[in-house]
């Protein structure tokens, strides 16, 4: 007969037997089945409906032999309770979740600076299931809400005989809680903190970055220690990940062990790549080889040392009129104040040079210091040109060829005429031109032909691949070239009298120099078309560098009275658009040992990755020169320091 509520009851069991191993651990009524459910594992659940001899049925199923029930063995019957009814929860609002949830976070904050509890949350749970002889099963119960942990805490004797009794175990599962409990509902259970569960993240982490060069390695066109700005110039472009220093292929060669940190091994290639045995064998420096990846001008190694891909070029013309005295100094000519930095390349052409050419390029050399070398330098005459390029970039050019044209056949000392200097530098070919054209305010119909003579009889390059020829033109020389660099005496003046242009000058107009550029000849022959086609040349904003008296700042007050003008001038030109920027051009005002002033251009010119198939220099340069530059560079230190030492031990003392 069912009871009002609609159950039927049930008779359930629960026997503990040790000696044959086996653990009555839970129990669970089904609503509407009647029939226990057998649990896997160790335990086993016996439902029993309706026997009335409840004692052989025991007998006759389990098969316990009759001396192992014993009369203190109690049987209990459970009859389940209906569900209650379900009560509609209040909604939480959010500053109630919110405040939750702090609670809980403080509380396990509370329980990581415990020095008590020391072990991790997951083991804490683990230790109650996974400890022997005990063993533990959590059932949901769902008219408490709550998790119980049941464990069986009588221990087997060698006969099978029970120290405790089922009663109280059930009391001791009754009064033990789980920890998680109190974890789910924020609360402490048993006086025991809430442990935290072990924390995963959303998502798989980054890979560390493995970066073969330091955040303090400068990029080869600095060499101020303080150039912090690098890190924004290798996070956006400096993305070299060489297959040979990836983190697995270290491992795999034994280059790492396990307990060693990577960043150490990174540490050791900083600056050098290592080089796989092939490529070794496969490259003889002189003449690169095809090789698609490693090559010495490819796009790798153009990366690791120009992330930008552009090179500063200081480029300087000079007319020293013969003079044998140099400057003292060549640190303003060289150093401009404003850019903070120095260039990758210096090229310095010289018109009437000085008789000494030699001693002119130890000066060059000295002032320069060790961090450059004279990668060439050729002469015509009384013009000369020297290419001072940094050490540890000479492995990336070519071999270097020269060309001269002379314009005056009359004139015994070449005087003038054009001196030509081209090489390649990765994938980007260079044509330096220094040249001297026909002076005299009126003659520049005769400067016209000067330079048609030297674009046609200027015979580069020879060896050199040309980078482009379908875009070159045998009659004219700069077009054979990526970026060309023209600078020289061209003596083009200024059509205007002397008193015109000396109440120009004398209005302080530097920054805004449109009045007296209107008058120069040189401007207004390239906008015709008439020379220099393709050329530009970068605002002006100096004084004319033409003619000044020797060491003095004033113009000619000879009873010549030339006219000021611009004769010295440095032009360029590119096959590819916007491939060279003008950074600053401007004059020496410093240098007064000639009647012409020294001009300078500052440059930044972009270079691209080349092929391995050109005759490279393998590194040539004056070694000589270096030497004795250098030696030189270190005795004026020498003296200057024993100066200050002899200026500060030298005192005169006065006795009144």
């Amino acid at each position: 007969m069912n009871p009002p509520n609609g159950f039927s009851q049930h008779a359930v069991a629960c026997i503990t037997s040790n000696t044959a191993g086996r653990v009555l651990q839970d129990q669970q009524v089904k609503k509407t089945g009647g029939a226990m459910r057998k649990e896997a594992g160790d335990s086993r659940v016996l439902a029993l409906e309706d026997h009335p001899d409840i004692e052989s049925f025991l007998n006759d199923t389990l098969r316990f032999p009759p001396d192992e029930i014993k009369p203190n063995m109690k049987i209990k019957s459970v009859t389940p309770k209906p569900p209650r009814k379900p009560r509609l929860a209040r909604a939480s609002s959010l500053d109630e979740k919110s405040w939750r949830r702090r609670r809980v976070f403080r509380m396990s904050l509370e329980n990581l600076i415990d020095p008590n509890e020391t072990s991790s949350s997951n083991g804490s749970l683990q230790e109650s299931s996974l400890s022997h002889p005990t063993r533990s099963r959590v059932v949901l119960n769902g008219e408490q809400g709550s998790l119980h942990n049941l464990q069986d805490a009588s221990e087997a004797s060698p006969y099978g005989k029970n120290k405790g009794s089922i009663s109280d175990s059930e009391k001791q599962v009754s009064e033990v809680p789980s920890a998680s409990v109190g974890l789910m509902q924020g609360k402490e259970s048993s006086g025991s903190k809430p442990r935290l569960s072990k924390i995963t993240p959303p998502r798989p982490l980054p890979p560390l970055e493995l970066s073969v060069a330091s955040h303090v390695l400068r990029t080869a066109n600095r060499i101020d220690s303080d150039y912090m700005d690098y890190q924004h110039y290798s996070q956006s472009r400096f993305e070299r990940l060489s297959s040979s220093l990836s983190d697995t292929g270290l491992h795999n060669r034994g280059m790492v062990c396990d307990s060693c940190s990577t960043d150490s091994m990174k540490s050791t290639f900083s600056l050098l790549t290592p080089l796989r045995a092939k490529d070794v064998r496969n490259r003889s420096y002189l003449e690169g080889s095809l090789l698609a990846s490693g090559a010495l001008l490819g796009a790798e190694e153009l990366s690791r040392y120009f992330p930008d891909r552009s090179i500063g070029i200081f480029v300087a013309t000079w007319n020293m009129q013969g003079r044998k005295e140099l400057p003292e100094n060549l640190d303003d000519f060289l150093f401009p104040s404003d850019p903070d930095y120095a260039q990758d390349m210096y090229v310095v052409g010289v018109q009437e040079g000085c008789p000494d050419r030699r001693e002119w390029e130890i000066r060059l050399q000295e002032t320069l210091g060790p961090h450059y070398v004279m990668l060439y330098s050729a002469a015509h005459g009384v013009l000369y040109m020297s290419v001072f390029i940094r050490r540890d970039l000479i492995w990336f050019c070519s071999e270097v060829e020269y060309a001269t044209v002379t314009t005056r056949i009359v004139s015994q000392i070449k005087t003038k005429g054009a001196l030509g200097i081209c090489f390649t530098f990765f994938g980007t070919s260079f044509l330096f031109v220094t040249s001297h054209f026909t002076s005299g305010d009126g003659k520049v119909y005769e400067r016209i032909l000067d330079y048609n003579k030297t674009i046609q009889a200027l015979a580069l390059p020879k060896n050199v691949p040309d980078t482009n020829p379908y875009r070159s033109s045998p009659s004219d020389v700069t077009t054979r070239f990526d970026e060309v660099f023209w600078f020289g005496d061209f003596n083009f003046r200024l059509n205007k009298d002397r008193e015109s242009v000396d109440s120009i000058l004398n209005q302080h107009l530097e920054k805004d120099l449109s009045k007296l550029l209107q008058y120069d000849q040189l401007i207004k022959e390239m906008n015709n078309g008439a020379i220099f086609k393709g050329f530009q040349e970068a605002a002006i904003h100096f004084r004319p560098s033409y003619k000044f008296d020797i060491g003095q700042d004033s113009y000619d007050t000879t009873s010549k009275q030339r006219t000021p003008s611009y004769t010295d001038r440095v032009i360029y030109r590119s096959r590819h658009k916007d491939d060279i920027h003008a950074v600053k051009y401007s004059s020496c005002s410093v240098v007064k040992t000639s009647d012409h002033r020294p001009v300078y251009g500052l440059f930044r010119v972009k270079v691209r990755p080349g092929r391995d198939n050109i005759p490279l220099a393998a590194g040539q340069f004056d070694r000589e020169l270096y030497l004795i530059g250098i030696k030189r560079r270190i005795t004026r230190e020498l003296q200057k320091r024993q100066e200050i030492k002899d200026q500060k031990s030298s005192r005169v003392c006065t006795v009144s």
